[in-house]
């Protein structure tokens, strides 16, 4: 059995924030929580999953031309920068191409019900910097036991997959890789990952993985660091 070089990232030992009416677990070490195997996967530089109150909320930075994705968990959520706005719900995924010193706002439309929701970071090499774009992209929530492109960049390709319990799959890959667990549970590389569980593994060629439940749905990030 070969072994790759790999980090885990359990969901029990993420670091949570709060601020009135939002809630983040932070996947990567974040402000004065630095732990020794925490830190980001260049060039991801944040992996966080947020939740939002009803009517309420929250404007992020910019630091670094970065992608940022936002995949609804529960309910939809409307997005905003200074030129564009755009609407993404549960089944959908939102791609925002931004520049340094600019910022997003996230807002939870909904009377009563909180939402939630993966925010995730990419940093951008482009050079000179990129006109800012937004877009949404429908996500095959009905196509199950394969993984399905989700998202590319120079950075980064992303996957998504969901598989019935006991289906197994390989994904081939020379980059670095950060697999994430949705929900459900799965063995992946031989290391068992349940919900919000993270894996980052270094250049393994490929992986092998399988569903121990149904419906379990996962991403896999492949990382290019050149």
């Amino acid at each position: 059995m070969k072994t790759n070089l790999s980090r885990m990232f359990l969901s029990g030992q993420r670091v949570k924030t709060a601020l009135p009416g939002f809630k983040s677990h932070h996947g990567f070490n974040f402000g004065n929580h630095q732990h020794p195997g925490k830190e980001p996967l260049t060039p991801l530089t944040v992996w966080n999953d947020n939740a939002l109150q009803a009517g309420e909320s929250v404007t992020t930075p910019v630091e670094k031309p970065s992608d940022v994705l936002l995949l609804p968990l529960l309910g939809g959520l409307r997005f905003k920068t200074a030129d564009q706005e755009a609407w993404v719900e549960n089944g959908q995924l939102l791609s925002a191409s931004l520049n340094a010193g600019t910022s997003y706002e996230i807002l939870n439309p909904y009377p009563e019900d909180w939402i939630s929701y993966l925010e995730i970071g990419i940093e951008r090499k482009d050079l000179p910097e990129a006109l800012p774009s937004v877009s949404t992209l429908p996500i095959p929530t009905h196509q199950v036991n394969t993984l399905h492109p989700l998202f590319s960049s120079g950075q980064a390709h992303a996957f998504f997959g969901i598989y019935d319990g006991r289906e197994e799959d390989i994904f081939t890959a020379e980059n670095d890789l950060f697999v994430f667990v949705i929900e459900g549970a799965f063995e992946v590389d031989y290391k068992l990952l349940e919900a919000r569980d993270g894996l980052a593994i270094s250049r393994p060629g490929e992986i092998e993985f399988e569903a121990l439940s149904d419906r379990a749905m996962l991403l896999i990030f492949e990382l290019f660091t050149a």
